[in-house]
């Protein structure tokens, strides 16, 4: 009965009496998809380097195809290298200093390496959404990216010497890590 006294009350006066509104829908959180995609790549192919560089035993760390050419461990730690300058650029982070690939050759400091840069890479994907990824960066110091285009780049790059690193190993008898799924 107040209520109705109430609103009558404050129709009288010219003011419309209706019932509180709802309170407003929380916000969707951020999109992931993309990222999410470009991720998943990322886990596989670093997976599978990261267990390669397992299998491989420390005497073939030095192997190398021809002369001129990355010995197995100067290709683990080249993929160490290049995640922690992309990552690093994405996320905005330091990167550790010196190269992996110049100063290491110990199988089990390129492997802590290689470990060190795949745990790098996923902060930096758990830092970033899809509308912060598409955000503007610059790679290598000259070629304009967004920041999930710099890590799809990198993947890219991740495979194709994977794809190296799995010749190096057929060709020394061992079956690497994707054909043993």
């Amino acid at each position: 009965m107040r209520v109705a006294v109430l609103c009558t009350v404050v129709a009288l006066a010219g003011v419309a009496c209706a019932p509180a509104a709802p309170p407003p829908a929380p916000a969707a959180p951020p999109s992931t998809a993309v990222r999410d995609s470009i991720r998943s790549a990322s886990d596989m192919i670093l997976g599978n380097v990261t267990r390669a560089a397992e299998q491989v035993p420390e005497k073939l760390y030095t192997f190398k195809a021809t002369p001129d050419v990355r010995s197995l461990g100067q290709l683990f730690a080249h993929v160490a290298d290049a995640s922690f300058a992309v990552c690093g650029t994405v996320s905005g982070e330091a990167v550790p200093e010196g190269s992996v690939e110049q100063t290491k050759t110990a199988k089990a400091d390129i492997q802590q390496a290689l470990a060190d840069a795949v745990a790098f890479c996923g902060r930096t994907f758990d830092a970033i959404d899809d509308a912060t990824g598409a955000e503007a960066v610059t790679l290598f110091g000259s070629i304009p990216s967004t920041k999930l285009g710099g890590l799809a780049f990198n993947n890219a790059h991740n495979n194709e010497h994977y794809g190296n690193i799995v010749t190096y190993m057929r060709l020394n008898k061992l079956v690497p890590p994707s054909s043993q799924q």
